[in-house]
């Protein structure tokens, strides 16, 4: 008989804890939890973190968790211009934590993947049909700003909470990318044409005033000439200055008379000829 209680004692002992076991159970940081009763359904209230406890058998503790998820959404659509764009979308997504039974009744755990895909390809489509493709690039806050409005609407009706909407990628098709690829490039060579002929057209115009400075100047020399015989002889002492400071920069010994370093002043028989040194130097 002893032995038999001490048996009936630690069975018992086993079933109580086994009991307690399947009594309690824990929500982790970041999650909630409901409980689905057998008898009743879904009850009201929502269970917060930490330890809870149940009925075995009668009583499934259904966890979600209410942390902020990300999601890269890629959905292919059509511009104003019937151009195809291919954008991708990053969410970031959460249940709301006061709205958890009818979450559970009409979409389960995993609401993000019956609601999300749904409603950004419908909020893409709707707002991309109203840019053309070039506005999609030069107005790409104005569309992140649409589609986030239009989404975070969307989402509410499903008791989802978006925090944050963000167009992370925006291409087009090859045709489309090589067409403007071949704009640019006409663009760019039509610009260094335009300046290849304002080069042409500037110096063209130098030369003309070029042109222009050295007839002013044969003039002027020439009415300087006639009006002072004297400016010569001026002419002389500078071309025998040059001279002198080129031969004195030599290693060689040069000797020269006065008529080589045009020091002869009363001689004009070289006159025309340094002149026409000068205005060639001109």
């Amino acid at each position: 008989m002893a032995g038999l209680g001490r048996a009936l004692g630690v069975a018992g002992l086993l079933g109580g804890a086994y009991l307690i076991r399947d009594c309690i159970y824990t929500v982790e940081g970041g999650h909630r939890s409901i409980i689905f009763s057998r008898l009743t359904g879904l009850q009201d209230k929502v269970y917060k973190e930490g330890l809870n406890f149940k009925v075995p058998w009668l009583h499934r503790p259904i966890i979600f968790d209410i942390r902020a998820t990300p999601r890269r959404i890629t959905s292919p659509t059509g511009s104003k211009d019937l151009q195809t764009v291919n954008i991708s979308l990053r969410v970031l997504s959460r249940p709301d934590p006061n709205n958890l039974q009818t979450i559970y009744r009409k979409l389960s755990t995993d609401f993000n993947e019956r609601v999300l895909p749904s409603i950004v390809n419908e909020v893409l489509k709707s707002v991309v049909a109203q840019f053309n493709a070039s506005q999609l690039i030069t107005q790409r806050q104005l569309v992140s700003n649409m589609v986030r409005d239009q989404l975070v609407e969307r989402a509410s009706d499903f008791h989802v909470i978006l925090e944050d909407v963000a167009i992370t990628d925006l291409s087009f098709s090859q045709q489309y990318t090589a067409a403007v690829e071949s704009k640019q490039i006409a663009q760019q060579e039509a610009q260094r044409a335009a300046i290849l002929v304002e080069k042409a057209v500037q110096e063209r115009q130098q030369k003309i005033v070029q042109a222009e400075g050295e007839t002013q100047a044969a003039l002027l020399l020439g009415e300087a000439i006639d009006n002072n015989p004297g400016y010569l002889k001026l002419r002389r002492l500078t071309a025998a200055r040059n001279i002198a400071s080129t031969i004195a920069r030599s290693q060689n010994k040069v000797y020269l008379d006065a008529d080589t370093l045009f020091l002869n002043i009363r001689d004009t028989s070289k006159d025309a000829d340094l002149l026409n040194d000068g205005s060639g130097g001109k």
